[in-house]
């Protein structure tokens, strides 16, 4: 065993990075470029960047194939993803078993983003980024966005530019590094390294890249399909710590308060813990993966995989031009949902502090069963068809709000590589009527609780974690 002696002196945390992060949230008006110019260097990479996407049978797919005893949808590499079927029984919601399609990707991947100070204010470097499943073409980016198997080039194409910053590291310049889940209705198991890494004066912007303050990417998260979704699950991780300016609206107040552990919460954090471990301990949900060609319901056609009565996605196939990426063409599957999905937390004050009504969801793509979730997850169309006691609690409230109480509204993309067309109406609504006594299966939770559970691994999920930074920025 190695003296204590020679393992050097004993750190602590370093106090200042939380008071230097709040300085970045705080600085909305302009860093390196002000708002009329990141808009023009927007304008300029959305006229550079060209991408050319149209659907083609799935059959036209060269170097994609369905295997032939399972019927799943691979790559020919054996590598990316494939697409797979899954049987689930739960003991909870209104449908108790079922079978579908689901994306297999073992893989790892990295999404980091490279943070260095600036004229004394902390800046993100974030990319321009056309997704072939965008709806709108080029949105902001981390600095990296990569598989394993795109970094590791099994594509046959160039490099991941900065991708070095955060496979190499060093411990006392990383802010956050955390494994988070990704859409768990769509996925199966998936995880990515959400990290926020500092660099030196010696890491410049390339074309494609631009310095912004977490101010300022927080506040663009406002606009439509912006702000994409590997951008906003790595913001959400950042260790905020609390606020230090007196908020000028009583709703910034309360969440000022909120974001402070020493302000409390209706609930201890032990407590917090306890009752998440109940929801694992409550619920079952047994998902195995069987081969595609044997999910009933689903019906394979000549330009789809498609569930019979047009609900929940579809799985088409694309072929893409583009003249910005690592390579220039390529043909893939992408799952297009059906209909617009809604994400909501309703929150309200208790003794002046701003508390989140969390629901603990159940979705077979997930690691252990649970996760946190919105108040309110759901794409409406998927239950048309449904009684209204089997209908979402407090859909009916989030889908027509009260516009007083609305304090965030905006539609924002799922991520692009994987999902085609991929919308959700993200809300934050303040509603005094909602019950203290959370219904079950929910929780009230203060921001600075849902902060810390952040920083570990499956506990909030993706559309969770997009509403946190919402949050920030509302």
């Amino acid at each position: 065993m190695q003296p204590v002696a020679e393992l050097g002196q004993l750190r602590r945390a370093d106090p200042s990075r939380s008071s230097r992060v709040e300085r970045s949230l705080r600085a909305r008006d302009g860093g390196v470029l002000d708002d009329a110019g990141f808009r023009a260097w927007l304008a300029d990479r959305r006229r550079a960047q060209r991408q050319e996407v149209r659907r083609v049978p799935l059959a036209a797919m060269d170097r994609w194939g369905f295997a032939h005893e399972t019927g799943n949808l691979g790559h020919v590499s054996g590598r990316f993803f494939t697409i797979e079927g899954i049987h689930v029984t739960t003991d909870s919601g209104a449908v108790r078993e079922w079978a579908q399609p689901i994306i297999n990707q073992p893989e790892i991947g990295i999404l980091g983003i490279a943070v260095r100070e600036i004229d004394g204010v902390l800046h993100c470097l974030v990319q321009a980024k056309y997704e072939p499943g965008n709806v709108n073409g080029v949105q902001l980016s981390p600095t990296v966005q990569a598989t394993r198997s795109n970094y590791m080039r099994v594509h046959g194409g160039a490099e991941v530019p900065y991708l070095s910053l955060f496979r190499e590291a060093e411990p006392s310049r990383v802010l956050a590094d955390v494994l988070q889940s990704e859409q768990g209705a769509w996925f199966y198991r998936k995880r990515n390294r959400n990290m926020v890494v500092e660099v030196g004066d010696d890491v410049e912007a390339r074309e494609d890249f631009c310095w912004l303050t977490l101010g300022q990417l927080l506040a663009l998260l406002d606009e439509d399909d912006l702000v994409g979704m590997d951008t906003r699950t790595v913001l959400s991780c950042i260790p905020y710590g609390g606020a230090e300016a007196e908020g000028p609206t009583p709703f910034a107040e309360a969440l000022r308060r909120s974001r402070s552990a020493e302000e409390g919460g209706l609930h201890t954090t032990t407590e917090v813990l306890s009752w998440i471990t109940g929801m694992h301990a409550r619920h079952e949900l047994h998902a195995r993966r069987i081969p595609l060609c044997t999910v009933g319901d689903w019906k394979r056609t000549d330009y789809e995989i498609a569930h019979v009565e047009g609900r929940y996605f579809k799985v088409v196939a694309v072929d893409v031009l583009a003249n910005s990426r690592e390579v220039s063409s390529w043909r893939q599957p992408l799952l297009e949902p059906v209909g617009t999905g809604v994400a909501a937390l309703l929150v309200r004050e208790f003794h002046g502090v701003l508390h989140v009504l969390v629901n603990a969801h159940v979705e077979p793509g997930y690691l252990d069963t649970v996760e946190l979730a919105p108040t309110v997850q759901a794409t409406p169309e998927n239950y048309a068809h449904l009684p209204a006691e089997h209908q979402p609690r407090f859909l009916d409230l989030v889908l027509a709000p009260d516009p007083a109480k609305v304090r965030f509204d905006t539609v924002l993309s799922e991520e692009g590589g994987r999902f085609l067309h991929a919308r959700t109406r993200y809300l934050v609504v303040e509603d005094d009527s909602v019950p203290a006594q959370a219904p079950p299966g929910f929780h009230w939770l203060t921001v600075h609780q849902l902060a810390d559970l952040l920083q570990h691994s499956h506990y909030v999920n993706v559309q969770a974690r997009t509403l946190f930074a919402c949050l920030l920025a509302a």
